[in-house]
């Protein structure tokens, strides 16, 4: 352990010890600790340079049954002193809630911990920075028919996050990143669509070459040139797999343990029915090595674990964190996420759904004709019903073959129905903390013009 990271244990121990000192019968203390810093360069000429040293501290703490948050970014003893002292006296003042509370000691996650490759020590000064952002940019423009640049951009960043509970938690881990990303505009006969692509990794060695990046980003600028509209109707659609999840996400909002208990949540009364076809798996794993949502615990100091969400199509678990459990009469799954101030949310850590066994052009040929959609904006859901339409772009196909590009066009259905429906292809890639194969749905409506 280095000196940083020992004074930083040194220092959220005595917070609570202040804490408990003060008044409160227990409490939590949380650090971040952040390097982080960013190129911008537009036409080949540096645009701006954002760099980022922070160390931040957040204290939660519990008087009965009722709690308070507050944080910092100033770690002198003064300040520390009187952050405990507005804790304490926040929380004295605060409504009850039954269900806070701290993890037990039974609940908390155990070291040592596997090692995740969640941090690579590997540098990228500015230089390295702009060159990379640089040459994304070339090469977007290098591509026949890209008119200008949105500009390219580069990232490095290192984060170590830190927990300490009064229950006896004390767990800690580093995380690394560096992303590369570029946008385009193309234009013919007066015509422009934009373009973009960035990819972001824990380890720089998996870092896509940025040429390649901009390539990609070029050639789906020019691809979506002469875009058109098209009438209403109802038809097969395929959501590509970059925007796949986008579909998905509304399901997770809907098995959050916080909406399932306040009964805001159309999937309430579907836990361990079926809500996707047989043979349909959605897998959350903390574990994945380099994963961009891998950790050892969750930010309550949780245990996690591998699991189905959902399970040859039938739904498993909520996700829960300490309170929502608490409401729901169940266990926490590991699935707490916060920041520095508030209590804790959920999310998940690494989710992917299972591939299926048609590739893109499978799912295009056994559609026949329909939208390919290519990118999402403005989505809408009903909660309580799970009603849903977004705006969409992409693509016409006719006979599994790519006819022309679509624009200003919106699919609509019942996220149920339609999940009844879910084809998924076999081009599952791991791009993100959230990844899905193209999905395909028959018969759904479209409107156009």
């Amino acid at each position: 352990m280095s000196d940083a990271s020992t004074a930083a244990a040194e220092r959220l121990h005595d917070l609570i010890a202040a804490a408990r000192k003060a008044g409160a019968d227990a409490a939590e203390a949380v650090s971040a600790e952040r390097r982080a810093a960013s190129i911008g360069v537009r036409n080949g000429a540096l645009e701006d340079v954002e760099r980022e040293e922070s160390r931040d501290i957040g204290l939660r703490v519990f008087v009965g049954r009722r709690q308070a948050t507050v944080s910092a970014s100033d770690l002198s003893q003064a300040t520390l002193d009187r952050l405990v002292d507005r804790a304490v006296a926040m929380a004295k003042l605060a409504p009850e809630d039954p269900y806070a509370r701290l993890a037990e000691p039974e609940e908390l996650a155990r070291g040592p911990y596997a090692d995740l490759e969640l941090y690579d020590p590997s540098e990228r000064s500015a230089a390295d920075l702009e060159a990379a952002a640089a040459a994304a940019e070339a090469s977007a423009l290098s591509v026949d028919g890209v008119a200008r640049s949105e500009g390219g951009h580069a990232s490095h960043s290192t984060t170590e996050w830190r927990l300490v509970t009064s229950s006896g938690f004390d767990g800690t881990y580093q995380g690394s990143g560096f992303s590369v990303g570029v946008g385009v505009i193309a234009e013919k006969d007066g015509s422009m669509e934009r373009g973009g692509e960035s990819r972001s990794t824990r380890w720089l060695a998996d870092l896509p070459d940025a040429g390649a990046i901009g390539r990609v980003a070029g050639e789906r600028a020019v691809s979506r040139v002469g875009a058109r509209k098209i009438a209403s109707t109802t038809a097969p659609v395929i959501f590509e797999n970059r925007v796949a999840t986008q579909v998905l996400s509304p399901l997770l909002g809907a098995i959050s343990g916080p909406s399932v208990a306040r009964g805001v949540s159309f999937l309430k009364d579907y836990l361990g029915q079926r809500i996707l076809p047989p043979g349909i798996n959605l897998i959350d794993d903390p574990f994945r090595p380099r994963g961009l949502g891998s950790a050892p615990f969750d930010d309550e100091g949780v245990a996690v674990e591998k699991r189905a969400i959902i399970e040859d199509g039938v739904l498993t678990t909520w996700l829960l964190n300490l309170s929502s459990a608490a409401q729901l009469g169940l266990k926490s799954t590991g699935h707490a996420s916060r920041g520095l101030a508030g209590p804790a949310g959920v999310s998940t850590h690494n989710l992917h759904l299972a591939p299926g066994a048609l590739d893109a052009e499978g799912l295009r040929r056994e559609a026949g004709s329909g939208l390919l959609v290519t990118s999402m904006f403005g989505p809408s859901l009903n909660a309580n019903t799970g009603d849903w339409s977004a705006g969409v772009s992409g693509f016409w196909f006719e006979d599994g073959e790519i006819a022309w590009p679509v624009t200003e066009v919106t699919v609509a259905g019942n996220l149920m129905q339609l999940g009844a429906r879910m084809v998924p292809g076999a081009d599952l890639e791991f791009r993100g903390s959230f990844n899905s194969p193209s999905l395909m749905f028959d018969a759904v409506a479209i409107a156009g013009k």
